[in-house]
């Protein structure tokens, strides 16, 4: 067994943090000497400032490991449950969302269907359990229908399909999201369809529509192909039904009768303003 011989010209600090350096070690570097002057003045003992340092790495590696599982998730925008208005879609099962939202789905690796009409929170859910699958030590990726395919076709032609197949179906999460806004041609359709059978029971996948299952066959033009896709997708299965008026539109309708009411003169030929402390609608 060989000894480490350390070089006496060189400060222990400056050796110090190389070795932390080599041994990806960052918040050890960052905050051995202010724990050291802690653990001193509350008399700690060594095990305890080991330990410390530690808790502090571990916690500080696992937040890293989350914003690098979010960037590769490619996002379009991060969204949380907090800020989902459950009220405005009183279709949608609050609780089902919730219990999404622990995730325990994704490591059956079974699936989940959103569906409703434009404007009722598909993609906001979908962005809020992607988040959610992130923060609990998950591969996420986020995709739109039309890009997925358009990427596959890409693929294809440039000879690298294996390897994005491989990509896709590694993946613990897979998000499609706005499935029926746009209709394939039959080889989009086809490539989709490997897609989502090679994750079959090998990995979780949320589909966000805007269609009924009934009309999918307008999407994939094939009834054979969309049904045996819609075998797969819909044996291990949560539906979110999220049916209703659009969200932003409901929105827009309110400011516009808020804006309405206060350019609206009244009796005396004045516009009518909002008393200072009024109520006021909220989104």
């Amino acid at each position: 067994m060989s000894a480490v011989v350390e070089d006496t010209t060189v400060p222990p600090q400056v050796l110090l943090a190389h070795h932390l350096k080599s041994l990806k070690l960052p918040t050890f570097a960052r905050e051995y000497e202010k724990v050291a002057f802690e653990c001193v003045r509350a008399q700690v003992d060594y095990p305890r400032y080991l330990l410390r340092l530690c808790e502090l790495e571990r916690i500080d590696r696992d937040r890293r490991n989350m914003e690098r599982r979010i960037r590769q998730a490619r996002f379009p925008q991060t969204k949380s449950l907090d800020t989902f208005d459950f009220k405005a879609i009183p279709s949608l099962n609050k609780s089902l969302v919730l219990e999404l939202a622990r995730c325990e789905w994704i490591e059956r690796r079974e699936n989940c269907i959103a569906l409703g009409p434009a404007g009722t929170g598909k993609t906001h859910t979908a962005l809020a359990l992607g988040l959610a699958a992130c923060q609990r030590n998950h591969s996420v990726l986020f995709v739109t229908a039309a890009a997925l395919v358009h990427e596959l076709i890409e693929a294809r032609d440039e000879r690298r399909l294996r390897s994005l197949q491989k990509q896709l179906a590694k993946v613990n999460l897979l998000i499609v999201d706005e499935l029926g806004y746009v209709p394939f041609t039959a080889v989009g359709s086809e490539l989709l369809f490997e897609v989502i059978s090679r994750r079959y029971e090998n990995g979780a996948t949320l589909v966000t529509s805007n269609l009924p299952f009934d009309e999918w066959t307008s999407v994939f033009g094939s009834e054979r192909l969309t049904g045996a896709l819609l075998d797969r997708l819909t044996h291990h299965v949560h539906i979110l039904e999220m049916n209703g008026e659009s969200y932003r539109l409901a929105t827009s309708k309110k400011r516009a009768r808020k804006a309405s009411a206060i350019a609206a003169p009244d009796a005396s030929g004045h516009g009518h303003t909002e008393p200072k402390g009024g109520a006021t609608d909220t989104d």
